[in-house]
């Protein structure tokens, strides 16, 4: 085991041990266009206004909830 592929010297003439170049290898799994337009171009300006996530009903329910809270807090110390 001469090589440092690990190949024993006896079967280098064997067809399953020819291996492809880094070029090969690499541009087989390629399109033939590799380049991809971008799904989020650069530069623009957002097209519609940014809403708030936070709605009323959102809002109302925090608020009741820390009521909830700071009431059983003060009616059960």
């Amino acid at each position: 085991m001469d090589s440092s592929h690990g190949v024993d010297p006896r079967s280098y003439d064997d067809p399953r041990n020819v291996y492809r170049t880094d070029e090969e290898f690499y541009a087989s799994g390629r399109p033939a266009n590799p380049e991809l337009e971008e799904d989020r171009p650069r530069g623009a300006r957002p097209t519609e206004s940014v809403r708030h996530p936070w709605t009323w009903g959102t809002i109302l329910f925090v608020v009741c909830v820390v009521v909830l809270v700071l009431a059983g807090i003060a009616l059960f110390p």
